[in-house]
């Protein structure tokens, strides 16, 4: 159970921390002090809402139809790998920083509506969290313990975001910083797709 767990946590967690638009949103709202806790809660609530429908829903059709497990073991595969090129690029190029600039504080209402359109408008979280995430999880010995694990990632990351985006201003403000990042994120989606490639993790 134990293994379900960790695997859900490391493998949920290395997805999850790929700076994505959700991401970059709920980090700007921490570094500005906007609402940031009930934004970041929001991202955490639907991550374990996909993970669960993903897990328990999708996943029975995948262990029905064991070509379409294949597939979309290659597919995340691809996937992975194109997140990971992507984030060494940027590591290599650079990119704009978060700043926390002195805009017009906005209502709640405005910044919830805004993390659900970061979240759920983004395909991204789709193949992630009804597709990818269930076929590593169908693999486990424990579903439960895995899905466990996988939100545990979510509220882990979401929460670091929100509590410690403030304090980080002043580093990311600096575009060395987000070069580390870039790099440290490519190499984990890099890391990942070659354990779904050949498979260590999933037998």
């Amino acid at each position: 159970m134990l293994e379900s767990y960790f695997t859900g946590l490391l493998v949920c967690g290395g997805i999850i921390v790929a700076i994505g638009a959700q991401n970059a949103y709920v980090l700007s709202q921490a570094i500005r002090r906007e609402h940031h806790w009930w934004s970041a809660g929001l991202c955490m609530a639907s991550d374990v809402a996909l993970f669960t429908l993903g897990m328990f829903g999708v996943s029975a059709a995948l262990m029905a139809v064991p070509q379409a497990l294949e597939a979309l073991r290659w597919l995340g595969v691809v996937f992975l790998g194109w997140l990971a090129l992507q984030a060494l690029a940027r590591a290599g190029r650079g990119r704009a920083v978060l700043e926390a600039g002195a805009a017009t504080r906005r209502s709640l209402k405005g910044v919830l509506l805004t993390t659900l359109a970061v979240t759920l408008l983004n395909p991204q979280v789709y193949l992630d969290t009804l597709l990818l995430i269930p076929a590593i999880g169908v693999q486990q010995q424990d579903a439960t313990t895995f899905v466990a694990g996988a939100s545990s990632a979510s509220v882990i990351w979401f929460g670091a975001l929100a509590w410690a985006g403030s304090a980080l201003a002043p580093v990311l403000s600096r575009p060395a910083a987000w070069r580390v990042i870039d790099g440290l994120i490519g190499v984990m989606m890099a890391a990942i797709a070659l354990q779904l490639a050949f498979g260590s993790a999933l037998i």
